[in-house]
């Protein structure tokens, strides 16, 4: 069967059934804004930036909802198109207290982006400074700032349909529907089990990772790719530093994870700059710890091992494994107590 054929902004692209007017167009290295649009969860249009102008509709169309037709043609930037996707911005930053200066998704803001990409202002009908908002900081990790949500729904499908968790849900109707969590509770007294996919998702200062607040800039901060050290899945982390310390961390877009993280992986990162973090190896001498190196410390430990094993026998030694390192490295303990120690005697604590 020969391709299908659409036309976007004057050149002919090729598409497959099922494929939508912004994957054609995203496929094609043509960029369409959008809000609302999440990777591998169910389109919605509900921002409207994405809308196009398709010849013979009679309304623009929503990019991310809009099924590809073969013959379609499709304009991406015209002038009626702009004028709308300006109009949409500005109701967007209407919709609440948007203050770019001192919010902390200042940098990471895709609406701000927006804004900047077609040169919106503060619109005159926005409501009052001293609009009251939902907020809620009565957990240890997130912040959420309604005065900053735009009602994307990202976030819920986040939640719902990439982490599976069910946790939250867009509540009432018209202008007062908003982002619910089990019957509208905080997050500390519903389902959520902190895992952060609605934090990464949120495109704009809606959700904060409670710890970073105030701790830098995007600009001012690294990324540096790692493994998250809580078990043996090997989920990829970005680790955001500025200044040497760790301010925060996101998930990844890599395999195996593909951006997603647990709460341990996503929160469970403060044991770096911990003051009692054990930092060099101890060795026990009358009754007190010094400090040695990985060499003697090793060596220390392999001899004391082989003299239990001589005198004692190989079954008096026990080798304990843990969840937080990789199968591989965990095989190679086991390995290590059968085949060089000599005992079965080998456990792990995922296990209990």
């Amino acid at each position: 069967m020969p391709p299908s054929i659409l036309t976007i902004n004057g050149a002919t692209h090729s598409f497959e059934a099922g494929q939508t007017i912004l994957d054609v167009a995203l496929g094609s290295g043509i960029t369409v804004p959008t809000l609302c649009n999440y990777k591998d969860t169910t389109p919605t249009g509900a921002c409207r930036v994405c809308v196009v102008e398709v010849e013979g509709a009679r309304t623009l169309l929503p990019a991310c909802a809009t099924q590809a037709a073969p013959g379609m043609v499709v304009q991406t930037e015209s002038p009626r198109v702009v004028e709308a996707r300006k109009m949409v911005i500005e109701l967007l930053l209407a919709s609440g207290n948007h203050n770019c200066l001192v919010c902390e998704a200042n940098g990471e803001c895709e609406l701000q982006s927006l804004a900047y990409r077609y040169q919106v202002t503060t619109p005159d009908f926005a409501n009052p400074p001293d609009t009251p908002y939902y907020y809620e900081d009565d957990n240890h990790m997130l912040v959420r700032d309604f005065s900053k949500c735009v009602m994307c729904g990202r976030c819920v499908r986040a939640c719902n349909e990439w982490q599976v968790n069910q946790a939250i849900a867009i509540g009432y109707r018209g202008a007062h529907n908003k982002i619910v969590a089990r019957g509208d509770f905080p997050y500390v007294n519903s389902d959520c089990v902190f895992c952060g996919e609605c934090l990464q998702a949120c495109p704009v200062g809606a959700i904060l990772d409670k710890h970073a607040i105030g701790q830098g800039r995007p600009w001012e901060r690294r990324l540096v790719r790692t493994t998250c050290p809580y078990c043996g899945v090997g989920c990829q982390v970005d680790v955001h530093v500025k200044d040497g310390r760790m301010v925060k961390v996101t998930g990844a877009d890599a395999i195996p994870n593909l951006g997603k993280l647990c709460a341990k992986g996503r929160f469970g990162w403060h044991f770096v700059d911990h003051p009692d973090r054990l930092k060099t190896p101890l060795i026990k001498e009358n009754g007190a710890f010094r400090e040695a190196g990985w060499d003697e410390a090793l060596d220390l430990v392999a001899s004391r091992l082989k003299d239990i094993r001589d005198k004692e026998g190989p079954e008096k030694i026990g080798g304990w494994c843990s969840a937080r390192v990789t199968n591989e490295e965990n095989y190679l303990m086991q390995k290590l107590m059968r085949a060089v120690i000599g005992t079965n005697h080998v456990d792990h604590c995922a296990r209990l």
